[in-house]
């Protein structure tokens, strides 16, 4: 007898509707709340960067010199003023929110651009011949050869101080690590039954690599990306701090730390909340490249979408 198409009741079963992927990616933020928080976070730090300059600029610029280093939680001046003014009299809250914009634009494009190059040299290195392969690495070795950092401070010192300068450098200074995460990956990826199929069944070398490699590649490079945003940032901040980084008019968080130490024993919260803001931005970022790790592992993924219930 053929199996009917209703169960006892007499009534069809529902078909499982397919969920949206930005739904899918919804809930997965949700089962961690502590990624969900750190996205939450990002996002506010995001719109102050994105709308920040056009609607604070004056008041992260306009000159009080009877409110200098006035403290907060003062609401008496309004509500600009409850994390205090600068030595200027400038509202320490507006600026804040005015150099995001450029602290969160020069980790993005450092992080971009190095992510590109490094990428694609390491698709180079990694299914190319032997001996370019080589070169291509030696050349990252000379490269990760110098502290990232104190490689930045000697071109800076060579170089004028620029939102490009700065950018140009640490951007070099990350290459090796996008180049050699991903030439292993290719390395292993070759040996794929499914690449040999490929190649097998006729397969351009460009197709191997950007139809079959890449796709996996990808991944695991916008999880570096991630916590290497992090990393970037703070190596922004340090070299603003130390003077060769971004220069006034224009500023940035570790701008705002160093213009505050002068201050540290009467007026601290000049380069606390900055300094804070670094600190939450980081964790956020570090927290939030956790858990792209666990999605875009398919075994860790299904657990989360499980809400830990089949983790036995």
């Amino acid at each position: 007898m053929a199996a009917s198409s209703t169960n006892c009741t007499g009534v069809a079963p529902m078909l499982e509707v397919p969920r949206h992927p930005a739904l899918t990616i919804m809930k997965l933020l949700w089962a961690d709340k502590f990624a969900c928080i750190a996205a939450l976070f990002l996002v506010l730090i995001v719109v102050c960067a994105a709308i920040g300059p056009y609607f604070l600029e004056d008041a992260a610029s306009k000159l009080n010199l009877r409110g200098r280093n006035a403290p907060p939680f003062d609401w008496s001046q309004g509500w600009l003023f409850m994390l205090g003014a600068d030595s200027l009299g400038r509202s320490i809250l507006a600026r804040i929110a005015v150099a995001a914009q450029n602290t969160i634009l020069i980790a993005s494009c450092a992080v971009f651009a190095s992510l590109v190059i490094g990428g694609a040299l390491g698709l180079i290195a990694g299914y190319s011949s032997r001996r370019l392969g080589d070169t291509i690495m030696r050349l990252a070795d000379v490269i990760m050869s110098f502290p990232s950092l104190l490689l930045a401070v000697i071109v800076l010192y060579m170089m004028e101080p620029s939102v490009l300068n700065l950018v140009l450098v640490l951007a070099i200074t990350r290459i090796p690590v996008y180049l050699r995460t991903t030439r292993a990956e290719v390395l292993e990826i070759r040996e794929r039954m499914f690449v040999q199929a490929a190649i097998v069944m006729g397969a351009s070398r460009m197709r191997i690599i950007f139809g079959h490699m890449l796709p996996i590649v990808v991944p695991t490079l916008i999880t570096i990306g991630t916590l290497d945003f992090a990393f970037v940032m703070l190596a922004e901040s340090a070299l603003s701090f130390l003077g060769i980084g971004i220069q006034p008019p224009d500023i940035t968080w570790g701008l705002m730390v160093s213009q505050g130490k002068a201050y540290l024993h009467q007026a601290w919260w000049l380069s606390f909340w900055p300094g804070i803001a670094i600190i939450l931005t980081t964790m956020s970022l570090n927290l939030l490249s956790g858990w792209l790790r666990i999605v875009l592992d398919p075994v860790q993924r299904w657990r989360l979408e499980m809400g830990g219930k089949n983790n036995d």
